[in-house]
């Protein structure tokens, strides 16, 4: 029922946001921009849909299990925030293998932390973005801000 009134209300704020748009031309950029994000996004998420599918019966269960699953404790929240920031890809990757591990048994504690993690240290986005554009003693400030959040969001997790 949630995500029905969840669709609702952003196709709600679409007509919104569509009856606001005062000339057809902006109409018709809105549209364009629309369909160039689908025509991006639709075939990477297919892709990531299918390669979850196929990496879950790849990856061995006892040991996502034994490694990420409710026996596992802290160490399966400590270990998912050192794999967060290796991960290499982007979203697809790291959400594709979050969804397999928890197919295969990982704690939802352990497969946010692990994602969570990723977002905020993703080794690829650190070296190609934050380093060259802020500098290392302001990338530095915000790793040291930041090293507790994913532990503190499995932490959290872990309560429900």
């Amino acid at each position: 029922m949630n995500i029905v009134i969840g669709t609702v209300l952003l196709f709600a704020l679409a007509a919104l946001t569509w009856h606001k748009l005062a000339t057809p031309s902006s109409r018709r950029a809105a549209l364009t921009g629309a369909a160039n994000l689908a025509a991006f996004t639709l075939p990477r998420l297919f892709t990531a849909m299918i390669g979850a599918a196929l990496l879950a019966e790849l990856m061995p269960a006892d040991q996502i299990r034994a490694l990420f699953g409710a026996g596992a404790g802290l160490t399966a929240l400590l270990l998912a925030t050192l794999l967060g920031p290796v991960t290499p890809g982007g979203a697809f990757v790291s959400f594709a293998l979050a969804a397999a591990a928890l197919k295969l048994g990982a704690t939802p504690a352990a497969a946010l932390t692990y994602v969570t993690s990723w977002s905020l240290f993703s080794l690829t986005k650190l070296l190609a973005y934050e380093l060259p554009f802020m500098g290392g003693r302001t990338m530095a400030l915000r790793l040291a801000i930041s090293l507790p959040i994913p532990l503190i969001v499995g932490a959290v997790a872990s309560l429900f």
